[in-house]
């Protein structure tokens, strides 16, 4: 920043009038030149004419000039506070959405004009190609100092789908509630949630492409349905000026669907962190979860009535840890403990991983660079499974994931204003590391298998995002995986690369323009070879892999008065009926068009 400097300006004199009016004629004309002599050199007399002219004289009138103040100190601005900024690093599988007319493309919101009270409430609803309604009501609280709660509402079906009709229609229907006390720093809450989906198994081979095949089956014949419920309590003290800071929460998460699959999962989370001064302080997370698992395998020829399993699964994981931050360096040395009962391939139940982290800011909010080792056990659930693939199979393996140890390094820039760009690479050593293979019995449906040796899992990682004062927004955020497999031939239904770039661009305050698109490369199933016995396993053809993903989403909305909008919404506008899984095309083109009412 430029600072400010002394100026070169003589101080001006105080004057008063009250003079003989042949001095003030004089004064004024020697005062109407002195701009244009000061710091001049002296030149030759000029001469020229003074035309006549009327001057009055107000005696009254004191011309009264402030005197000039003498700036030889520079004025020194107080630098800005710094903010500390807490990154978290995780390493989450980056998913597309099984379909696209999901509510994950969202419905942009209008900034408004001027602040306006927090109503808290609104519904809208869209209809569109396929037979698709899109609904959501929000319910919330306005602002208050002691408390907060809400239900969140959502709704969206497709009647008809890319494949005869009826036989791939969608529904998913989910209500979310919470609450909220706050008393000082504290604060005490609870969720609610509960959820209802419909899918059908739709990714069988036509009957008219293949005369020996079966006859195209009825939705009900090939229908699955998943129905949620979950409940949660915690309470948090996360202030940063507090000396001790918590928190804690007490689940439960039930999930069920039509082959009878049950599971009941209660879940306990804690952390904790003591400062030890201003710059060091010890913490300590922790997190457990128990369940209670009954499935039954899939009938067979050998097994026309396969008995009923029933399992308990249990993970248990704490990782204490002492961290230190300055200006410029920032280290946490610790240890992760976990405990997880399954016994998918030959792994130990019982982990000890490092948890060590050290950052270096290079330059205070421009640039920092980090690197540790880690490891961790990944919670694998039928819950959170069936969300990422709802053609899951009968008789399931599911197993935690050991991912560990694993090194990693990267760094965090703001190298101009409203710019971001991270990066970030990992190399990990995955046990039970799971894949999605199509079943040989039927290929319709969907196993969870697992390379028996430790798979290698490298990581390169890379976000950017530019933002312009809020009027427009672009970001991108890529992920390349390579695996290194010992005793499967691919790593089926993982792809090697994952993109994603979005955007969004407030034209005028009335209208939000908004586009997402998605690329993802090619991953692999099995081709089978057709059998004629019902109910016998298939033998392999070959590894086939799907094309890849190429999805183009847009959606505008336009705010006609301070509580009506409406909005509009195209989905896979790239028309590619591209297979996230095996045997399963998405939709084509996908339009919406609906109304958002605030009240």
């Amino acid at each position: 920043m430029k600072h400010l400097t002394k100026t070169g300006f003589k101080p001006l004199l105080r004057h008063s009038a009250g003079v003989a009016a042949g001095l003030v004629v004089a004064a004024v004309l020697v005062g109407g030149a002195a701009p244009a002599a000061v710091g001049q050199p002296t030149k030759g007399k000029t001469t020229g004419k003074i035309e006549e002219a009327e001057i009055e004289i107000v005696k009254e009138r004191v011309n009264q000039l402030p005197e000039a103040t003498r700036n030889f100190d520079k004025i020194k601005l107080p630098a800005p506070p710094k903010i500390e900024r807490k990154v978290t690093y995780t390493f989450p599988d980056f998913r597309l959405p099984t379909d696209r007319l999901s509510p994950s493309v969202k419905v942009l919101t209008i900034r408004a004009e001027e602040p306006a009270p927090l109503t808290g409430n609104f519904v809208k609803a869209a209809l569109g190609n396929f037979g698709t309604f899109y609904g959501r009501g929000y319910f919330h609280s306005t602002r208050t100092t002691d408390r907060a709660y809400g239900i969140d509402l959502k709704h969206t079906a497709s009647v008809n789908g890319p494949v005869d009709g009826k036989n791939s229609g969608v529904a998913q229907t989910s209500a979310h509630l919470m609450g909220e006390l706050y008393s000082g720093t504290a604060a005490f809450g609870a969720n609610l949630d509960l959820g209802r989906e419909r899918y059908n198994f739709y990714g069988y081979e036509k009957a008219a492409n293949r005369p020996e095949l079966p006859p195209t089956p009825q939705p009900k014949d090939i229908k699955q349905v998943f129905n949620r419920f979950g409940v949660k309590a915690y309470a948090h003290n996360r202030a940063p000026d507090q000396v001790l800071q918590y928190e804690a929460g007490l689940g439960y998460r039930y999930w069920g669907d039509d082959f009878a699959a049950r599971e009941n999962n209660v879940l306990l989370n804690a952390k904790v962190a003591y400062a030890l001064g201003e710059t060091s302080r010890v913490t300590a997370a922790a997190d457990a979860s128990f369940i209670s698992d009954k499935d039954q395998a899939a009938a067979t020829l050998a097994r026309p009535n396969p008995a009923e399993v029933t399992r308990t699964r249990t993970f248990v994981q704490v990782t204490p840890a002492y961290e230190f931050v300055n200006k410029q360096i920032a280290f946490s040395v610790g240890a992760t403990l976990g405990y997880s009962s399954d016994t998918a391939t030959n792994v130990s139940k019982a982990v000890v991983y490092p948890a060590v982290r050290l950052g270096y800011t290079v330059e205070p909010e421009k640039f920092a660079v980090y690197a540790g080792l880690g490891g961790s056990l990944q919670r694998v659930t039928r819950y959170d499974l069936s969300t990422e693939n709802p053609w899951l199979n009968r008789g399931l393996n599911v197993a935690d994931t050991h991912r560990g140890p694993t090194i990693y390094g990267g760094f965090t820039s703001t190298p101009a204003r409203g710019l971001e760009l991270n990066a970030r690479v990992t190399y990990a050593r995955d046990r039970n590391l799971y894949f999605y293979l199509n079943n040989a019995i039927d290929p319709t449906k969907f196993d969870l298998v697992y390379d028996q040796n430790a798979t290698g899992v490298l990581n390169i990682h890379g976000e950017l995002l530019y933002n312009a004062d809020e009027k427009f927004r672009l970001g991108t955020r890529l992920d390349y995986n390579k695996y290194a497999l010992k005793t499967l031939p691919e790593a089926f239904h993982r792809p090697e690369f994952q993109g994603s770039v979005f955007g969004t661009y407030n034209v005028f305050d009335k209208l939000m323009l908004g586009v997402e698109g998605y690329f993802y490369a090619a991953s692999y199933g099995i081709s089978y070879l057709p059998t004629a016995t019902a109910g016998s396993a298939r033998t392999a053809d070959f590894y086939r892999a799907t094309d890849p993903i190429v999805d183009l989403n847009l959606r505008a909305d336009y705010r006609i008065t301070p509580k009506i909008s409406i909005f509009a919404m195209g989905n896979n506008l790239a028309n590619r009926e591209y297979q996230r899984f095996y045997g399963y095309p998405v939709q084509g083109i996908n339009v919406l068009g609906g109304a958002t009412y605030t009240f």
